[in-house]
């Protein structure tokens, strides 16, 4: 869902940043055409879905409304002699990183981050995610022009807790992460929100940057994809923004943390190879994990036993890590929490593919323009096609 706080990098910038709720919601301003046909899509998914489905879609809807209504100008917040001087600090940033985006990376800015909203809680959406409990094959959920995702988004995180519950009582396996942004893909002018905006310089500009990048390339119905292309465009971004700067001191920091994530990530990566193995999951032609062609008949007691231990050796793995990293303890809250297999993928769906897209880049010598253009055709083709494309660029196959 980042360089942003004691959690995986995803954990708390946009886990969702695929919005989840876009169909069912409307322009304000645009052609009527478009509104009635979306508002027609709305009616038609409320009426063929069953109460739970519909009240998922009521609090999506209520929640991209509050939105709406809350935004308040950048410009007339800078132009207020009453606006608080952090606050006018980091909305400062906020149009600094809009014309860096729009200027040096090539970003579809497009009036996005000009107005502000403080929705006076931590996250602006809390996700669920679900695995069975001896798969890591992810439940997915279907919605309306952006296909199936891998998870299922809140506006409270009281609604995503009730829900996860319920799912727990059908056998599931629950993770539940808050996210500090998400990305409507052009639909709204994206406000930028109190979620994001107070962290350090560094994750708010790749935060911000990761989410434009969601409308460069989106493929329909691929997370991993969508999540790894904005996951490399961010932290390019970011890292070009910081040298920009000219300050070697916050740069260096900043590929310090890059480089804690990318060892936490592969530790995790190995966890879920191990998992994967040991629950005889199988894969489909395209590259994502599905069940078990066997059904299960072994004692679950000693496959939760076996599955405890490749745990705990993930744990032992990051004490060793953090020894190396001399003490630095960003990722202790993600392990002070149980682990479970939807916790895993959760990390996986942001970085199982960023080796390749860094690869792409590196292909077209760091031009931008070239990368998206590249990341596009990728997007348009098929599912299994740009996984292995993507796979043989980062030296897996």
């Amino acid at each position: 869902m980042s360089v942003m706080s004691p959690l995986p990098r995803d954990e708390i910038r946009d886990k969702e940043c695929v919005p989840f709720l876009m169909s069912i919601t409307f322009r304000i301003r645009g052609r009527g055409k478009r509104v009635i046909t979306t508002l027609l899509m709305f009616f038609v998914v409320v009426v063929l879905s069953g109460c739970r489905t519909i009240g998922f879609y009521s609090q999506a809807f209520k929640g991209q409304c509050q939105l709406l209504t809350s935004r308040e100008s950048i410009k007339k917040l800078l132009a207020d002699p009453g606006t608080p001087p952090l606050l006018r600090d980091r909305l400062a940033l906020v149009q600094e990183l809009c014309q860096f985006a729009a200027s040096q990376l090539k970003l579809p800015v497009d009036g996005h981050y000009q107005s502000y909203v403080d929705l006076h809680r931590e996250f602006v959406v809390w996700n669920v995610e679900a695995t069975p409990e001896f798969s890591l094959a992810s439940k997915s959920w279907w919605y309306p022009i952006v296909g199936r995702l891998d998870y299922q988004g809140y506006f409270s995180k009281e609604g995503a807790h009730r829900y996860g519950e319920w799912l727990q009582g059908q056998g599931y396996e629950v993770h539940y992460s808050g996210a500090s942004a998400y990305s409507t893909l052009g639909w709204f002018k994206d406000p930028a929100l109190n979620t994001f905006l107070f962290g350090p310089k560094p994750e708010v500009a790749e935060t911000l940057f990761h989410e434009l990048g969601h409308q460069v390339a989106f493929a329909r119905g691929d997370t991993d994809f969508n999540e790894a292309f904005a996951t490399t465009v961010g932290q390019e971004g970011a890292r070009r923004w910081l040298m920009s700067l000219n300050d070697p001191v916050l740069l260096e920091a900043y590929e310090r943390s890059l480089k804690r994530n990318l060892e936490f990530v592969g530790i995790v990566m190995k966890t879920r190879a191990r998992l994967e193995l040991l629950y005889g999951d199988t894969r489909t032609r395209e590259g994502k994990i599905q069940g078990s062609r066997e059904p299960f008949i072994g004692d679950p007691g000693g496959m939760l036993e076996e599955k405890r231990q490749v745990v705990e050796a993930l744990r032992q793995e990051y004490a060793t890590l953090k020894q190396s990293w001399g003490g630095n303890g960003d990722y202790d809250d993600w392990f002070e929490q149980p682990i479970n297999n939807a916790k895993l993928n959760s990390v996986a769906a942001y970085y199982d593919l960023v080796p390749g897209f860094e690869q792409l880049l590196r292909l077209n010598n760091g031009d931008l323009a070239e990368f998206y253009k590249d990341a596009r055709r990728l997007a348009h083709s098929p599912r299994e096609q740009r996984r292995q494309r993507l796979k043989q660029l980062a030296g897996a196959l």
